[in-house]
């Protein structure tokens, strides 16, 4: 066993980046959050030395300080740099030597701690508020697979945790994967964290724990392939966890693939099962953040007969909706624009790809007059599957009261404390509204429409 800790080994890795990096401030050029940062009058090179002083001290100039706290992940400083530096993992490190500059041992665990457990909360009351206890058997939500035991399936399915506040989806990626005759064995939600909170939170070592945990978990299939559907967790994974975890043992136990990446190189196999035509006018909603995951949902379109895929022309940042989030104005600018554009193409759909995404603009559809989708809700339309979209039904009903009586026969059924449903519905499911509706506030008693900001996906 190598006594080389996690903390260790990813302080290694910063600092090899630190020497690597040459201080050009490319990467600062082309990131999308400088203008509305308002960052467009630094120096690019006085912001990446100052993240430098950062990552060395703790402290640096508030210009390189604003920069690293308005990251939204995407992803093209990567595309910048010339000389091998991640600067997207080095702006991580940056907000973490931050955390731990401003918050002493004690309260970075607490506040991790803390995050974790409601988003558990969250994400457990929400996925139970749409499902029974069989289908959140399939998602792995009571036991740790959907194959048997004695027989390695081909990949591992790894959800994340949010994407089960908007089940249908991963229930859709399964349907699919099922179609095409792929074994995997489903892993994800609290239980399989990724510790990017915690990371967050400046709690390191927990981080490390909790992600080389799961890692461990998800290292058993026949190709030693993960196939990730949540975006935070594949960055987390990736960027911080598994090339640690190999700066420590040398190796590393798996690669993981993004679905819409992993389902573009199946296209031969999906072409066939794409039956039904799909006449339907479709924008994508854009996120570049994971490269080539937009490339491929617009192959997966294209391929669906009849689909006619538009392109809106708007800016495309960020990992997914919520990496927005360190900017809300220009969020909401965003997906204004980007509904106004939509409606103004004469489109059919919007779609997204990532649980977040539709979690923050499905609602939208009550008011406009085009359908916002998942991707994969178009591509089972084609194949003759669906799966039911109870979070956009319940959160279009726009008053808590309303959805407790909808769901009152699941919530008898998961034995959950009705006020712990209702203050959850409140905070996450209405509350994740960064853009008002058209129509205004719920009108529910005691509902808060302000935006749940910050989540980790």
């Amino acid at each position: 066993m190598n006594d080389v800790t996690f903390e260790t080994a990813l302080s290694t890795r910063v600092d090899a980046m630190l020497d690597a990096c040459t201080r050009c401030g490319k990467c600062v050029e082309a990131c999308p959050s400088v203008a509305p940062a308002g960052l467009a009058d630094a120096d690019p090179e006085d912001v990446i030395t100052g993240v430098l002083d950062i990552l060395r001290t703790g402290d640096g100039p508030e210009a390189s300080r604003k920069w690293a706290s308005s990251c939204m992940l995407s992803g093209a400083c990567i595309k910048a740099c010339d000389y091998g530096v991640n600067p997207r993992f080095l702006l991580a490190m940056t907000r973490l030597a931050m955390v731990k500059a401003k918050n002493g041992p004690p309260d970075r665990r607490r506040q991790g701690v803390l995050t974790f457990r409601n988003m558990g909360q969250d994400v457990s009351v929400l996925s139970r508020l749409q499902l029974d206890g069989a289908v959140l058997e399939r998602l792995g939500q009571k036991s740790a697979s959907v194959a048997k035991a004695d027989e390695p399936p081909d990949f591992v399915f790894y959800t994340g945790c949010n994407v089960l506040k908007t089940p249908h989806i991963a229930l859709l990626a399964l349907d699919i994967m099922d179609a095409l005759g792929v074994t995997y064995r489903v892993m994800g939600g609290p239980s399989h964290c990724c510790g990017v909170m915690q990371l967050r939170a400046g709690d390191t070592e927990m981080s490390g724990r909790l992600g080389t945990n799961s890692m461990e978990k998800m290292s058993h299939s026949r190709s030693g392939q993960v196939i990730s559907w949540c975006p935070s967790c594949y960055v987390q994974f990736t960027e911080t966890t598994l090339p640690t975890i190999e700066k420590q043992r040398g190796a590393r136990p798996f690669e993981m693939t993004p679905f819409m990446r992993f389902l573009k190189s199946r296209l031969d196999d999906l072409r066939p099962l794409l039956r039904k035509r799909v006449e339907k006018r479709v924008a994508l909603h854009k996120h570049p953040g994971v490269a080539g995951v937009v490339e491929a949902a617009e192959s997966i379109l294209s391929a669906v007969p009849g689909v006619e895929l538009i392109d809106l022309k708007q800016p495309a940042v960020g990992l997914q909706s919520v990496n927005l989030s360190v900017l809300p104005a220009y969020k909401r600018e965003l997906q204004l624009n980007e509904l106004e554009a939509a409606r103004d193409a004469k489109v059919d759909a919007l779609a997204a790809v990532y649980h977040s995404d539709h979690r923050e603009l499905c609602a939208h559809e009550r008011d406009w007059p085009f359908r916002i989708v998942n991707v994969l809700e178009i591509v089972g339309e084609s194949m003759g599957l669906s799966q039911a979209d109870h979070y956009k039904r319940l959160k279009i009903l726009q008053d808590a009261d309303a959805i407790l009586a909808d769901c009152r026969d699941l919530i008898a059924q998961h034995d959950l404390d009705p006020d712990v449903a209702r203050n959850v519905v409140v905070k996450n499911l209405l509350g994740d509204q960064p853009l008002p509706l058209s129509g205004g506030a719920p009108s529910s008693p005691g509902v808060s429409v302000t935006p749940a900001e910050g989540s980790a996906s």
